[in-house]
């Protein structure tokens, strides 16, 4: 069966374009207001949504997608939450592909096997698990993917030609490159060592290649969208939410979606230039 986000990369391919995917925490601030900013990503540009799912010990986040979790924790908000916001953005959006994203301890404390029915019956299309090796596939990405979940595996700068194989064994959906060496939002990614990364990932599978960690500004979307098939954009959405909390719901939301309308825009232009 053709899954959402397969499906959605096709079209884009049609189109001659790269992918916008965005990310932002399930439950930052509070619940409504991160359904709300969820439910203005697809009309404001985004083409994929990742949705946190927020954890009190997020080693791979940087500062500003920490403090978003901490602030959804802080409200209450739960992974049962997570996967009811993912719900109630389905009812208005039938199409949008929805990657949960986070780590494996909520999904052990949930139940794996409760976890996977409830996400798919939820609406949600894939999962990222950034502390689940390929060593442990049976932990869940197996379980998931035979749940009907894509699996999406992260490559980074360090994931050399022996282990790329290894990473890419039970990937699907899409392969997740982290640009740089560190945290979420620590460094802006260098364009030109990000085309040769993608080039060599693209050597070994079929699959898309979306590129992340670092991303903020429409011109950065635009250098690396010409060697990717898509570009992860997560910190600098999560930190205008922050920026804008002073104005309530309504401005946090009107932030993420000017960004995002700024940054698609970028975008675009790589299909202009191609046309």
């Amino acid at each position: 069966m053709t899954t959402r986000i397969e499906t959605r990369f096709e079209a884009l391919k049609r189109e001659g374009r790269p992918a916008l995917v965005t990310f932002v925490m399930a439950g930052d601030p509070d619940t409504e207001t991160a359904l709300a900013v969820m439910k203005a990503l697809p009309a404001a540009g985004a083409d994929l949504i990742e949705l946190g799912m927020p954890f009190s010990d997020p080693m791979a986040d940087g500062p500003a997608i920490q403090r978003a979790g901490l602030r959804a924790l802080t409200s209450g908000h739960t992974l049962g939450k997570t996967l009811d916001t993912v719900r109630r953005f389905r009812e208005d959006d039938a199409a949008t592909p929805v990657i949960l994203m986070g780590y494996f301890n909520p999904v052990f404390i949930y139940g794996v096997e409760r976890f996977v029915a409830d996400a798919k019956q939820a609406g949600v299309d894939g999962l990222i698990v950034v502390d689940l090796p390929p060593e442990m596939d049976g932990e869940l990405c197996l379980p998931a993917i035979e749940g009907g979940l894509n699996f999406i595996r992260l490559a980074t700068p360090t994931t050399d030609e022996k282990r790329l194989p290894v990473v890419l064994r039970n990937t699907s959906g899409f392969v997740y490159y982290v640009s740089i060496n560190g945290i979420t939002g620590s460094a802006a990614p260098d364009a030109s060592l990000v085309s040769a990364a993608v080039a060599r990932i693209k050597s070994q599978t079929a699959l898309p290649v979306c590129v992340g960690f670092g991303v903020r500004t429409a011109e950065q979307a635009e250098a690396i969208g010409r060697h990717a098939d898509g570009v992860v954009v997560g910190s600098a959405l999560v930190a205008a939410i922050e920026g804008a909390h002073e104005g309530g719901r309504e401005a946090q939301v009107e932030a993420v979606s000017a960004l995002v309308r700024e940054i698609a825009g970028g975008l675009s232009r790589i299909k202009l230039a191609a046309a």
